[in-house]
């Protein structure tokens, strides 16, 4: 080598991307996201600017349960199935009395139980008891339905027990609520909790517009909703019209995932928000939206045969593993998945959410399970 070519910068070499290399690093970050609390729970995020994790976050925890034993399966590293035991028992041991869910952190200064929160994680519960026959969890599981039941109101919405860190309390992305009522509902063989399910659907299709957008739809901003809570919604819609065998749920599901298709960019990235023309909204995207989109169209295309939409699911994943560092020094980043890309975009800033991790997990378990072509 001369002296101008040592002078000369190299610029990093990436390895080509791969699914199952993204697959293992998003599943070792989850574990040291666990391990940084210390207590069982996930923390919620790390701060890149602050060089800091957040406390542990009881709703994503809960839904990184299923996650984890579906990895623990298809990987063979068991000791992803001793993860989730831990995490579901460590819910359990915070679960309210009454059977609600904390809100926010486990630090966080409010201790009041919350719809949504509690919603997710009666699927960690359940998943729990089915992969242990541990009845602790199936017990946790029914209180929680129980609540949830109680707390709904007549119309099929929930109106009471709002997160008290959200800026409105009706949301129709509650049907990710539903989701979780009617599979416990159908697994237990519960039809109050499949009734009321539906009922929920029913009133979040109130919301929708002819061209499938929903009111009421976002944390903060109803008139340009973040892709990550449009798919809550999408993907409560459709699992409830799937559990429930009705049309009418699954074909107002699909003709909001085509919609959603239709703005995704030539890299594969999804705008972070979308108005109710469903046109871009923020320049940068919402990374978590993009893996919950991904899992979508695949569940749309293995229940009623729309295979157009594999090819969007596949450049969604391909532009997540793009943005991921598996190979970073920095332990704390590595394996993870950014809130935003460009990272100080406009949702969860310089943060690295675990729930980016988990549905890109899913995202990716999917893709792979299904032996569509691997990234």
């Amino acid at each position: 080598m001369n002296v101008i070519d040592r002078l000369i910068p190299k610029r990093p070499t990436r390895q080509p991307l791969n699914a199952h290399r993204a697959l293992d690093a998003a599943a070792e970050w989850l574990a040291r996201a666990q391990d940084a609390t210390g207590c069982g729970g996930v923390s919620a995020y790390y701060d890149a600017e602050k060089r800091q994790w957040a406390g542990a976050y009881p709703e994503t925890t809960g839904y990184i349960i299923p996650t984890l034993f579906r990895y623990a399966g298809l990987s063979g590293r068991n000791a992803y199935r001793e993860r989730a035991i831990a995490m579901a028992r460590w819910e359990s041991d915070i679960q309210f009395a009454d059977g609600g869910v904390l809100a926010g952190t486990l630090d966080a200064t409010r201790a009041v139980p919350t719809i949504f929160n509690t919603g997710q994680v009666l699927f960690g519960w359940l998943s729990a008891w089915q992969h242990t026959g541990n009845l602790h969890f199936r017990d946790s599981a029914i209180r929680a339905a129980d609540w949830l039941v109680a707390a709904q109101d007549p119309d099929g919405a929930w109106r009471r027990f709002a997160s008290p860190f959200a800026a409105h309390a009706l949301n129709a992305y509650n049907t990710r609520v539903a989701f979780a009522l009617a599979r416990i509902g159908q697994t237990l063989d519960v039809p109050e909790y499949l009734q009321a399910a539906r009922r929920n659907v029913d009133w979040a299709l109130l919301q929708m517009h002819p061209n499938g957008w929903l009111e009421n739809n976002d944390l903060e901003d109803r008139q340009r909703p973040l892709t990550h809570t449009i798919a809550y919604a999408i993907r409560g819609i459709l699992e409830v019209g799937l559990l429930a065998s009705n049309s009418r749920f699954v074909d107002a599901a699909t003709l909001m995932a085509r919609a959603v298709a239709a703005t995704q960019r030539r890299d594969g990235a999804l705008p972070g928000r979308l108005d109710a023309d469903w046109k871009p909204a923020s320049r940068w995207t919402c990374v978590t939206g993009n893996a919950q989109m991904a899992i979508i169209w695949q569940r749309l295309a293995k229940e009623t045969g729309e295979i157009s939409l594999i090819p969007a699911a596949e450049h969604a994943n391909r532009f997540v593993m793009s943005i991921q560092k598996p190979t970073a020094s920095d332990a704390r980043i590595r394996g993870a998945i950014p809130g935003s890309h460009p990272r100080k975009g406009g949702y969860m800033r310089h943060r690295y959410p675990n729930w980016a991790a988990k549905f890109f997990m899913d995202a990716l378990m999917l893709q792979l399970e299904a032996g569509h072509r691997d990234a």
